[in-house]
């Protein structure tokens, strides 16, 4: 009688035992995951650094686009200015360490929603199609950032037919228009990209201000002026520049807003 409730006893540890076992393990996988899901949820969103570009840049008071013509397919500018001069250098952009045009100072040319032109001659030939279109013609130093003096700068209403404008109107509505980041940086140029754009008919400040929205990443801006983005990923890269009221309410103005496409790149030959 006593070897058979000693029998009963150890089968029923056995059976106590394999059956703790399973839960056990099922509780540590469910800790795990659990954990696992916890670090997850708690990863930070990227931040990039945005500041301010520095130093700041050489002023062209007087620089001016005096005049514009577009016939036949072919604009033609009349740009002044004793100190501006396009095709050359700006005298600090070795100190600015962002990308920068070998060939100088030049045009910005944007129509419509589109990226800009460069053009480094105030004579060019350039297809538009018939139709009416916003332009915006800024002149820009040779890192590719806008002169933002008055006189600087055409914002026009133009209709087009057979390759020539057949009217002009001045454009009223507040604006903003697209600059930088553009196209595809390299090796160092992916390090400072600078974010530039053009204020149309507006003031930042109390009353109006600039969206820009990074990868997802959202910011707001209320001084007018270039600033230097660090931290970007290399690959493709959004942005999208919405101008806003104080409230952050999209101004409802033509191309507004406006979203482009950039890509960065390793160096394929980084120096040894």
């Amino acid at each position: 009688m006593k070897n058979s409730l000693f029998g009963i006893f150890l089968i029923s540890l056995f059976l106590f035992s394999c059956n703790s076992q399973p839960a056990d393990k099922a509780s540590s996988g469910e800790k795990k995951e659990d954990t696992t899901k916890e670090i997850a949820k708690e990863a930070p969103k990227r931040i990039y650094k945005i500041t301010p570009m520095n130093p700041r840049s050489p002023e062209f008071p007087d620089a001016r686009i005096t005049s514009m013509a577009y016939k036949n397919g072919t604009f033609d500018f009349g740009v002044e200015g004793d100190n501006y001069k396009l095709g050359e250098q700006t005298s600090d952009a070795p100190a600015k360490m962002c990308a920068n045009s070998a060939k100088g100072q030049h045009i910005h040319l944007i129509v419509d929603n589109e990226p800009y032109a460069a053009k480094y001659t105030s004579n060019f030939d350039y297809d538009i199609e018939d139709g009416e279109h916003h332009l915006l013609a800024f002149l820009s130093r040779s890192y590719h950032e806008s002169i933002k003096s008055p006189g600087a700068a055409l914002v026009q209403k133009i209709e087009v037919k057979d390759k020539s404008i057949t009217s002009t109107t001045d454009i009223d509505d507040p604006m903003i228009f697209y600059s930088r980041p553009k196209g595809t940086y390299v090796g160092k140029d992916t390090e400072k990209v600078m974010l530039d754009f053009y204020v149309a008919n507006a003031q930042l400040g109390p009353n109006y201000r600039l969206k820009a929205n990074i990868n997802d990443h959202e910011q707001f801006f209320v001084q007018w002026q270039p600033y230097i983005i660090e931290g970007l990923p290399m690959g493709e890269n959004t942005i999208t520049l919405t101008l806003t009221d104080a409230n952050g309410k999209k101004i409802d103005s033509p191309l507004n807003p406006v979203t482009r496409k950039f890509t960065l790149k390793a160096d394929p030959m980084p120096a040894k």
